[in-house]
């Protein structure tokens, strides 16, 4: 595959509707909009065979594999908001067809969006609690938190799954922009 250069993967934020403030909901929610931008825009620049195959430098790991796990964590968010129930990271599906098919995951990015765009300002401050599994054994706790704290958490922790992912992409001759896959708090300490 030939070397190409992917500015594309830095999309602009998809307006929520909401005028962002420093430290606001808008905010948050903007991140986690353009984070699941970022990942659209890396599947669609890849052919299936790259999405799909096993990363020789992570193990085990396929791009595909990482961006069902990032969409696993708001989804998890998601239904915990639908279902009333605590939410729960650790139990989730393997195996999807978004693992192996690009269109399949593009349309788990679409769904996810939309349903990230519905939520608002006093969805945020909602209580929630969190399952976490704590050991190998199986050993829970549950936690309180906030839908807004629980977001918050999958779009940090979805940064550091598509350093992965970049460096995956990067075994078959795909570089991506020096944002992707960089924790904000270096990109802004870079920027001063």
């Amino acid at each position: 595959m030939a070397e190409q250069t992917v500015e594309s993967v830095r999309q602009p934020v998809v307006s929520l509707g909401c005028q962002p403030e420093v430290g606001g909901a808008g905010h948050l929610l903007q991140a986690a909009d353009h984070l699941l931008c970022q990942c659209a825009g890396l599947i669609e620049l890849i052919p299936d065979r790259v999405y799909a195959t096993e990363s020789r430098t992570i193990r085990g790991g396929t791009i595909g594999k990482h961006v069902r796990h990032v969409l696993d964590h708001y989804s998890a968010i998601l239904t915990s908001l639908a279902d009333q129930c605590p939410i729960d990271y650790d139990h989730r599906e393997r195996g999807l067809s978004m693992e192996a098919s690009r269109e399949a995951a593009m349309e788990a990015i679409r769904e996810t969006r939309s349903r990230i765009e519905s939520l608002g300002s006093g969805t945020l401050a909602q209580r929630v609690r969190v399952r976490v599994m704590v050991s190998g054994d199986g050993s829970e706790v549950e936690l309180d938190s906030t839908i807004g704290r629980e977001l918050a958490f999958a779009t940090h922790h979805a940064v550091h799954h598509q350093a992965m992912m970049k460096a995956m992409a990067a075994e078959f001759g795909v570089e991506l922009s020096s944002e992707f896959g960089k924790a904000p708090s270096t990109i802004n300490f870079e920027r001063r």
